[in-house]
Formats: C-alpha cells, sequence, structure tokens
C-alpha cells in the first residue's frame, strides 16, 4: 500500500509563496492520477487541484487558479504545489492523494482513498 508524506507547510503573510511537497515513501506513486486538498478548520475537505504523473496534465479549483501550481520531479518522485499570492482564506491543512481507480481523473474526496497525513498553511493576514 502506498505512503504518502507532505511536507513544506507553515506560517506565512498575506502575499507570500509557499511550496509544498508530496513524496510517494517505498517508491513510485502507484496511481498516474495524484490530487491536492485542503480543509479549513469546520469546514469539509475540498479539492485544489489534480495532476497526471506521466502526461504531466493539470487542473485547479477556481478558487486558486492562478495562483497554484502543481508539478511534479520524476526523478524525485515527488509532486509539488506551489503557492503564490496566498490570502488567509487558504489557511487549512493540505492534504494529496491517490484516487482507488487507476487513471481516474476526479476531483471528487470520496473517491481518494490513499491521503497523506496533511501539512498545515497559516496565512497571516
Amino acid at each position: 500500500q502506498v505512503q504518502l508524506v507532505e511536507s513544506g507547510g507553515g506560517l506565512v503573510r498575506t502575499g507570500d509563496s509557499l511550496r509544498l511537497s508530496c513524496a510517494a515513501s517505498g517508491g513510485t506513486f502507484s496511481n498516474d492520477i495524484i490530487g491536492w486538498f485542503r480543509q479549513a478548520p469546520g469546514k469539509e475537505r475540498e479539492f485544489v487541484g489534480i495532476v497526471a504523473w506521466n502526461g504531466g496534465g493539470t487542473d485547479y479549483a477556481v478558487s486558486v487558479k492562478g495562483r497554484f501550481t502543481i508539478s511534479r520531479d520524476k526523478a524525485k518522485n515527488t509532486v509539488y504545489l506551489d503557492m503564490d499570492s496566498l490570502k488567509p482564506d487558504d489557511t487549512a491543512v493540505y492534504y494529496c492523494a491517490e484516487p482507488g481507480s487507476r487513471g481516474d481523473w476526479t476531483t471528487k474526496v470520496s473517491e481518494y482513498v490513499y491521503w497523506g497525513q496533511g501539512t498545515q498553511v497559516t496565512v497571516s493576514s
């Protein structure tokens, strides 16, 4: 079973940038699709972005499009979430995840079964 490990969270100010990493422990990702999600206090977990590991295609939630960028480094077996122009509303625990079905290009939280432990991002005003 794949284990995903996020890192890179922290406390930043409005307008700052931050890079999150998602690594597959033990080797490569088991699925071609990796999603990023976030959960703010008192709110449901929500989709942030998605990437195809092999093809590199990406898609983003409207709320982060133009500010967040997902990339991957195959040599390091790592997916990155670069976050620019951060706002207090971006404060959340950020997770990377893999869907249960291989190649399932989905933004639905319920279809992801492998999750990392999350990394906290706090944006102060």
